[in-house]
C-alpha cells in the first residue's frame, strides 16, 4: 500500500568553498525519472562553464533504490555520484534530485577529499531543505440513497476526505478525493453504513 512521505516542497541551493574550489548543491523535487534528469539538464546548463555537475537522484519512497542514477561527471570514479546518492538513500527523504557544481580552484583535492566535498555539499542543503508530505491520492465516485447523505457527510473527515462535486437526482452522487491508504477501509466503513447498497467507482491513483 502507498504510504505518505517527505518530499522536497521546492527547488534548494547551498554554497561552500573547500580548497578554493566552489561547490554549488541544487536539490529539488523529482517524482519521476524524467523529472530528474530534466532538474539535472537545467542545472547543468545555469552552470554550464563550470569544471563537473556532478548528480545523483531518488525516485520513490525514501531508501528506494528501484529507480536511482548518478554521475561523476569526469571526476574521478565513484568520487562523486555514489557517495552523494548514498547520502540522498539515507536522508529519509523520497522523490529528490541533486546536482553539485563544481569550480576548479586549482588545488586537488584528492579522492578522500572530492568524496567529504560531494557528499558534504549534498547533507549540507539537506540540513536546511524545505520540505512537505506526499500524500498519494485518487478520485472516486460514490452513489449512495438519501437517507445515508447525513451519515456519510459525517465520516467523511475520518479519511481526509475532499468532496469534489455533489449531484442530487434519483441517489446522491459525490465525487471525492483521498489518500490512497484510506481507501479499503473507507469502503468497507460505507458498506456498513449502507447494508452494502453504495456504489463506489475509482480512478487510478495519482499524485
Amino acid at each position: 500500500m502507498e504510504k505518505r512521505y517527505p518530499i522536497p516542497a521546492a527547488r534548494h541551493r547551498v554554497e561552500e568553498e573547500i580548497l578554493r574550489s566552489r561547490f554549488i548543491t541544487t536539490v529539488g523535487h523529482a517524482p519521476t525519472v524524467e523529472d530528474a534528469r530534466s532538474f539535472i539538464a537545467e542545472v547543468s546548463a545555469e552552470f554550464a562553464d563550470a569544471s563537473h555537475n556532478c548528480w545523483a537522484y531518488v525516485v520513490g519512497p525514501p531508501g528506494s533504490t528501484a529507480q536511482v542514477g548518478m554521475s561523476d561527471d569526469g571526476e574521478p570514479h565513484g568520487t562523486a555520484g555514489r557517495p552523494m546518492l548514498t547520502v540522498l538513500l539515507h536522508s529519509g527523504v523520497g522523490d529528490i534530485v541533486a546536482v553539485v557544481t563544481r569550480y576548479f580552484g586549482g588545488t586537488l583535492l584528492g579522492k578522500g577529499g572530492l568524496v567529504k566535498a560531494y557528499s558534504g555539499g549534498v547533507s549540507y542543503a539537506l540540513e536546511s531543505l524545505p520540505l512537505v508530505e506526499k500524500v498519494p491520492k485518487c478520485e472516486l465516485w460514490v452513489l449512495i440513497d438519501y437517507s445515508n447523505v447525513s451519515l456519510f457527510q459525517r465520516m467523511l473527515p475520518d479519511y481526509e476526505i475532499e468532496v469534489l462535486a455533489e449531484e442530487y437526482a434519483v441517489d446522491v452522487t459525490f465525487h471525492l478525493q483521498m489518500p490512497v491508504f484510506h481507501i479499503e477501509r473507507f469502503q468497507n466503513d460505507l458498506a456498513e453504513l449502507t447494508n452494502g447498497q453504495a456504489l463506489i467507482e475509482m480512478e487510478e491513483s495519482r499524485e
